[in-house]
């Protein structure tokens, strides 16, 4: 049995069988890229267009292919039932092969006994006879001996059912079938296999059935242990493929490169057979010094032509067989179907050497009952069924438009490109008596772009412009760059089809776009709805946005999508709003990461809805609501979600939201609880003293691991100070504290400086703007950067400190113990004599890399003394403002 399993999957026959280099599988095998789970939902656009959306998911959990059957817990041990989706092309039934390899060469998965493949192509050609699941044994087995099929479908035994392809079945399931559970009962076909998938038939065997995803109606999900998606080639095995392939190591690198700047091709290459398309089609360009071309119709015609470069005396069969071929991939994809048999052959006047010969299009697998046949990929189906229209019809492209569910997307693409001059000259090889058409291409592009704009579909819309990028017109494409390139863009509008163009513009780029603000591109709620799940992070800052953009934003977040970051700052949701936005963050397919509502015209009830949000499961790591009127009561109902097991927010913004003491003992309890907070913002709120006191008993507790404080503006004095110093002297995990514009006075200056000596503090920035603070303030700060410390930032902007504040500032900045880096001291009343004490620092062994001093009086002279610090070669200044 492993013998034969060995010779059968030892190798890949990667065109036709006849006169085709058999290679050992391990020679170019890669193995594809599966995860748990699957994409799910109804397939209601060509399986290209699925890829070229695709977009490797940070939630996605990977499998690796031995792994399938490993047994994790004893109730598992027996019955595992694992189903594999995948679009054509993607890799299942090799994978499968080589599954069964590494089993038959003792690999792995050495506690299954007994491997029974049986791929749905075959079992369709018997689909009317009846068999027991012991006579099926022998008939896909023929080396065994009459009475081996008793001792191996044994209940004892581990066993594994391999049904590969349910898409190309034939056979009708009903799993509420008659029930069969006796594995020498003579039955038909479809009661065998369901029997199987419900567990009747032998409830202790392992099943694995791999299918395209529209198949899977005909099942039911709860039947699996498991389900998988294999989702292809991902960019690094993409790479590692090719390098196998193309031994030549110049040559590899030379098509890998060629393959990334052509994007879209560089997007399809997640199938692999797309890969082997690629590399076969490069390779020969490279060698005929011919340029590479992007367009997809042309690799597809130069594949062809370099299949059949044959003798003359055949030439003329090829091409009335070629074009046979085309003929049946029209019809039959037409009709959905992409899995042939003889007698459909025959209909087309085909016989199976004349399908045989053209290789690379057709492959053919051998089976004592007959002969079963599919193009290598859905593709070149589609691909022949365009050279067959174009060569004898004229008027397809409005069926091809009008498919309902867009598997005519890609037959569209192919036949519009042919109508390119340079794909004539190939096609006249196939067809010598057809003129090249001097029909005007500006006509059909015209076309396509009045088209585009009455196309109510955006998936069609996409797919028109794909077909104008098959005619090499990008003027639309060129539109949006040229919007893209041109800064401030608020002034203009986006029409639909500029929309659908911007769409198309970003899923062709080489990255996801980074930042984006539609303040720029004002298009309608439907294009905003189709922009963002091709964006990472999004800015709708100050767009008059409303609760009915929020419907859309909705919508996408509970769809696949690669959004991270969404900022809404300044636009009227309202808390109805917001309350929209929550049922999508509270989706599975959500992986927001920063949400910012400030100025959003909130209140406390928002604060419920975003409470819901951190008590289920969520992606959320910042927040940030400024200048919305939340209250005390809306932030304590926030904190009831801070306390969740399931929130892991880490930054929390509340400047402005009308907050006082109470919000900060609810703030308070937080920090004393398990929790994920590391930055808190609520400047400008109506805390005083007896509010930071409170924060303070929660920065105290073992549980804070808070490391940003900012109080800015909150009406604090120097018994605030008070309060942080004792933080600062006990175990903390502070490192930013900003409290600027508050009357903390020189007092309260050197209390927090006793803090900062502390050998627990490890504060790294401080800033004291508009504290009132003057020449006695730089006393005590200078007698911390003289003493062993932590800060690497200053900011004491806005304080009269005047020059003999500095002078003694500049005394700390010399010391060996001062690590200071950025030092701002902005409207602080200098004249040029502080310019004179800096230059003494810069001149000496210091660690100042930013100098800040706007809005002084230095003068000329004060500058020209600066400058002298700056030649000195202990200078390492970097910024100067």
């Amino acid at each position: 049995m492993k013998m034969k399993y060995k010779q059968k999957f030892g190798n890949l026959c990667e065109e036709a069988p006849i006169e085709c280099d058999r290679v050992p599988i391990k020679d170019t095998y890669t193995e594809v890229y599966m995860i748990k789970g699957c994409t799910g939902g109804v397939n209601t656009k060509h399986e290209v267009r699925q890829v070229e959306d695709f977009y490797p998911k940070t939630e996605e959990t990977p499998v690796t292919l031995s792994d399938l059957f490993k047994v994790q817990s004893p109730e598992n041990k027996q019955g595992t039932k694992v189903l594999t989706l995948g679009i054509a092309g993607v890799g299942k039934t090799v994978s499968v092969h080589k599954f069964i390899l590494d089993w038959a060469e003792e690999k792995c998965n050495q506690d299954i006994n007994f491997i029974m493949y049986l791929p749905f192509r075959e079992l369709n050609l018997i689909k009317d006879e009846k068999y027991s699941l012991s006579k099926l044994l022998l008939y896909f087995h023929q080396e065994l001996h009459s009475g081996d099929e008793k001792e191996i479908l044994n209940e004892k035994l581990r066993l594994l059912f391999i049904l590969d392809g349910l898409d190309e079945s034939r056979i009708p399931l009903d799993l509420h079938q008659k029930k069969v559970s006796n594995v020498n009962e003579k039955t038909t076909l479809d009661k065998l296999i369901t029997n199987l998938i419900n567990g009747e038939l032998l409830p202790s065997a392992l099943l694995w059935i791999t299918s395209r995803p529209e198949a899977v109606s005909k099942i039911n999900y709860q039947y699996f242990n498991l389900v998988t998606e294999i989702r292809g080639f991902n960019d690094q095995q993409k790479e590692e493929y090719f390098r196998k392939r193309i031994r030549d190591e110049d040559q590899a690198t030379t098509i890998l490169s060629h393959i990334k700047t052509a994007r879209s091709l560089y997007i399809l290459c997640h199938i692999p057979v797309f890969c082997r398309i690629a590399a076969t089609v490069l390779q020969k360009m490279l060698k005929d010094g011919t340029d590479m071309k992007n367009q997809m119709t042309e690799k597809y015609n130069t594949k062809q032509n370099t299949d059949n470069a044959v003798s003359s005396e055949t030439k003329r069969a090829e091409v009335l067989g070629i074009m046979k071929l085309g003929k049946l991939a029209f019809l039959q994809l037409q009709k959905g179907r992409l899995l042939f048999y003889e007698k459909d052959l025959k209909k087309y006047g085909i016989n199976s050497q004349e399908a045989l010969v053209h290789s690379g299009i057709c492959t053919q697998f051998f089976n004592q009952e007959g002969n079963s046949f599919s193009f290598v990929h859905l593709s070149f189906q589609e691909f022949l069924a365009a050279v067959f229209v174009f060569l004898t019809f004229r008027d397809e492209v409005g069926k091809a438009m009008r498919s309902e569910n867009g598997h005519l997307d890609l037959f569209l693409r192919f036949l519009l490109g042919l109508s390119l001059e340079s794909n004539q000259r190939l096609l006249r090889s196939l067809h010598p008596e057809q003129d090249i058409r001097e029909e005007s291409l500006e006509e059909t592009v015209n076309y396509i772009k009045k088209t585009i704009t009455r196309t109510k579909s955006f998936e069609e819309t996409i797919n028109l412009f794909h077909c104008l990028s098959e005619l090499k017109d990008n003027s639309l494409i060129s539109e949006i760059q040229t919007f893209l390139n041109s800064g401030d863009l608020s002034t203009q509008t986006l029409s639909s089809a500029q929309c659908s163009a911007l769409v198309f513009v970003l899923l062709m780029s080489e990255e996801i776009q980074e930042k984006f603000e539609l303040k720029k591109f004002r298009p309608s709620d439907k294009g905003l709805k189709e922009l963002l799940p091709v964006l990472k992070n999004t800015r709708l800052s100050g767009c008059d946005l409303t609760e009915g953009s929020c419907k859309s934003l909705t919508s996408v977040l509970q769809t696949e999508n690669t959004l991270r970051e969404l900022e809404m700052n300044n636009n009227d949701l309202q808390n109805s709003g917001v309350e929209q936005l929550c049922a999508g963050l509270k989706s599975s397919h959500c992986k927001l990461e920063i949400l910012r509502l400030s100025g959003c015209g909130l209140t406390e009830g928002t604060c419920k809805f975003l409470t819901s949000v951190l008590q289920t499961e969520n992606s959320l790591r910042e927040l940030e609501m400024n200048n919305n009127d939340l209250q005390n009561s809306g932030v304590k109902q926030l904190c009831a979600g801070l306390k969740s097991s399931h929130c892991k927010l880490e930054i929390l913004r509340l400047s402005g939201c009308g907050l006082n003491e109470e919000s900060c003992k609810s703030l308070t309890s937080v920090l004393q609880t398990e929790n994920s907070l590391r930055e808190l913002k609520i400047n400008n709120n109506d805390l005083q003293n007896s509010g930071v006191e409170q924060l303070c008993a929660g920065l105290k507790s073992s549980n804070c691991k808070l490391k940003i404080l900012r109080l800015s503006g909150c009406g604090l004095n120097e018994e605030s100070c008070k309060s942080l110093t004792s933080v600062l002297q006990t175990e903390n995990s502070l490192r930013e504290l900003k409290i600027n514009n508050n009357d903390l006075q020189n007092s309260g200056v050197e209390q927090l400086c006793a803090g900062l000596k502390s050998s627990n503090c490890k504060l790294e920035i401080l800033r004291l703007s508009g504290c009132g603070l003057n020449e006695e303030s730089c006393k005590s700060l200078t007698s911390v950067l003289q003493t062993e410390n932590s800060l690497r930032e200053l900011k004491i902007n806005n304080n009269d400190l005047q020059n003999s504040g500095v002078e003694q500032l500049c005394a700390g900045l010399k010391s060996s113990n001062c690590k200071l880096e950025i030092l701002r001291l902005s409207g602080c009343g200098l004249t040029e004599e502080s310019c004179k004490s800096l230059t003494s620092v810069l001149q000496t062994e210091n660690s100042l890399r930013e100098l800040e001093m706007n809005n002084n009086d230095l003068q000329n002279s004060g500058v020209e003394q600066l400058c002298a610090g700056l030649k000195s070669s202990h200078c390492k200044l970097e910024i100067l403002r």
